[in-house]
């Protein structure tokens, strides 16, 4: 994937092996907000966890940064369907899901997670999907605001629970139109 600019010195490429340890450092710094949601610190630690290991997760398709000169500000996951983002597949999502968006605390509000989501829905429209989903915690309330601004719509069919949280599913659709143009859902 070429780098892309998108505007104020903000570059969108796809994640090299020596960006690794800086990412996983910003996800970590992202997700930490969310400590305080958790009632139960052993589900905390274990998430933590899961967030910290997930750029070694098997069945990622893309990881994207997005970086201010040479510093990495934004991170997202694209995963091609539900089974490979989270082992689901009775979620019967077989287009591209957005997972662990994360803008570092001291970026936000200067629009990198909304180029990300413009990217993954490039990169997902050139994939041949009618779709890009994304899922979401009830507690991350600017996100989902964000995910509503840019078209997101809440797809309950596709919603589930993980360890007493809801997890919310939100999809884009790429193509606007007739029965022919809906998300692939079987």
């Amino acid at each position: 994937m070429k780098k892309v600019d998108i505007g104020s010195r903000l570059i969108i490429s796809k994640l090299s092996e020596l960006e690794k340890e800086e990412t996983r450092a910003l996800l970590l710094a992202s997700y930490g907000q969310y400590e305080k949601d958790y009632e139960d610190k052993s589900v905390w630690e274990e998430y933590k966890a899961n967030i910290g290991d997930s750029l070694e997760k098997q069945g990622i398709d893309r990881i994207l940064v997005a970086k201010q000169g040479k510093e990495i500000v934004g991170t997202l996951q694209i995963f091609c369907n539900g089974e490979t983002a989270y082992n689901k597949p009775e979620l019967e999502i077989f287009d591209p899901i957005v997972r662990l968006l994360a803008v570092h605390p001291k970026a936000r509000g200067r629009g990198v997670a909304k180029a990300l989501l413009k990217e993954s829905l490039i990169y997902a429209k050139n994939k041949g999907a009618r779709c890009l989903y994304l899922h979401s915690g009830e507690m991350m309330k600017e996100a989902i605001s964000l995910y509503e601004r840019l078209g997101f719509k809440r797809d309950y069919s596709k919603e589930f629970s993980n360890q007493a949280i809801l997890v919310k599913c939100f999809r884009y659709d790429l193509y606007k139109g007739g029965e022919e143009n809906e998300c692939q859902s079987s």
